[in-house]
């Protein structure tokens, strides 16, 4: 059996990591050929496919999936090793990198990553951006885990290829309710107490925003709508400041609610955010995301609506 080439598991595990074969070609110094032979070189001697080749395409086999988890093991401690004998030592720590859709509520991706703040052995890394460019941070490897209120498996905006490269956990089902300031809290019940109110609601292409359209038109209402925001921290602040009602998650605006600055003033029936934990399809992952997802953890946060 020959031994493993670390140097050309270095170069898979740059190339994998990328994504592009040109680009780590160029930063190494080395030519596209010579880079795409050694990394067959190392295939060859595991007697593993590592990559699916379709035209220019490069993606991770399941194989290559699990070497590349531990060619980042490898040369994590690598670095470990040249810090050590540069500076001293180091701690070990695992380092968890997760991406954030940037409409989601701060409050609740707050509570969900607490635990790993107390972790002294996991260093966390958290990015914050739109949907596609967090699939394409997974897809490229770039990160372990990322956090959305939509269902990438059901998204119609991705085709089916898409979909198959993830698997998404339902992590819990908020409630949504109309909030607003304490001290205007309408004296008659919905909706004759509500008509006259200016409201600051999520965007239309939202699935709550879409609920309450559903609901006011089935209680003959028309709010006036002051502004529109998608952002949940955008929609956080203009509800606490605006003296606007509006219709979100609690858990959004939970500190403003301990404070009495706002109040639940009604739930809407039926309607709920979902949050969700997006992997990429396979049989293992880092054992602090294991933890962070399994379910007992999740339970102590907040329960999944239905979930026993």
């Amino acid at each position: 059996m020959s031994r493993l080439n670390y140097h050309h598991l270095y170069y898979f595990w740059r190339v994998a990591t990328d994504g592009n074969l040109t680009r780590v070609a160029k930063a190494l110094h080395v030519s596209q050929s010579a880079l795409s032979a050694q990394i067959r070189q190392l295939e060859e001697s595991m007697e593993v496919t590592l990559f699916d080749r379709r035209g220019r395409g490069l993606t991770l086999t399941e194989a290559g999936q699990r070497v590349l988890a531990y060619a980042q093991d490898i040369f994590a401690k690598g670095e470990e090793l040249e810090a050590l004998l540069r500076r001293g030592v180091e701690p070990s720590v695992q380092t968890l990198r997760i991406g954030v859709l940037s409409t989601m509520s701060r409050n609740f991706v707050k509570a969900l990553v607490a635990p790993l703040l107390q972790n002294t052995s996991v260093r966390m890394n958290l990015y914050s951006a739109d949907l596609v460019s967090l699939l394409d941070g997974m897809t490229k490897h770039r990160l372990d885990l990322v956090l959305s209120n939509v269902n990438v498996v059901s998204d119609n905006h991705l085709d089916a290829a898409q979909q198959q490269l993830w698997q998404s956990q339902l992590l819990a089902r908020q409630p949504v309710s109309i909030v607003g300031p304490a001290r205007d809290k309408p004296s008659q019940a919905f909706p004759e107490g509500y008509r006259e109110k200016a409201w600051i609601l999520p965007g239309r292409s939202s699935d709550i925003r879409t609920a309450f359209d559903g609901f006011c038109a089935m209680w003959n209402l028309d709010p006036v709508v002051r502004a529109e925001a998608d952002d949940m921290a955008m929609l956080r602040l203009l509800t606490r400041d605006s003296g606007a009602l509006s219709v979100l998650p609690p858990v959004v605006v939970r500190d403003e609610i301990e404070q009495g600055t706002l109040v639940e003033y009604l739930p809407l029936p039926n309607v709920f955010e979902s949050f969700y934990a997006i992997t990429v399809k396979r049989q293992f992952m880092p054992e602090a995301l294991a933890s962070l997802l399994a379910r007992p953890a999740l339970d102590a946060l907040v329960p999944v609506a239905g979930h026993e």
